[in-house]
């Protein structure tokens, strides 16, 4: 069932469903859900961003730019990597692909030996 305008014509913008709303009613659930999901995303790829910047000493836009190029260098889900460092933070453990990479990053914006990494020989 299609609404129509006052002058009768039908509005291709808004169809109503004709099951009474029941498909509808699980789109708009999915879609809150992904929302959720991206408030929730987002959120633990600021908090690691603030831990790259309080560690590396760089700006915010230099920490994102940090985080987004350990994930392309590590093949990891940027989100992923954002979790593994902030789980870095509580408990110090970091997978050694991911510090070395994190290393190498942060030190083309300046020299800088993240907490916890095995000292230059």
């Amino acid at each position: 069932m299609r609404r129509h305008h006052e002058s009768g014509t039908p509005d291709p913008e808004v169809t109503m469903p004709t099951d009474g709303g029941s498909d509808r009613i699980l789109q708009l659930e999915e879609e809150v859900q992904q929302l959720r999901d991206a408030v929730v995303s987002h959120a633990v790829v600021d908090q690691a961003i603030g831990m790259i910047v309080a560690i590396g000493r760089v700006s915010p836009d230099q920490g994102w730019t940090v985080l987004k190029e350990v994930s392309q260098h590590t093949n990891i889900k940027l989100r992923n990597v954002a979790e593994m460092i902030l789980v870095w933070g509580r408990t110090g453990l970091l997978p050694a692909e991911v510090r070395a990479v994190l290393e190498d990053v942060l030190d083309r914006f300046g020299p800088t030996q993240i907490p916890g990494a095995p000292p230059e020989r």
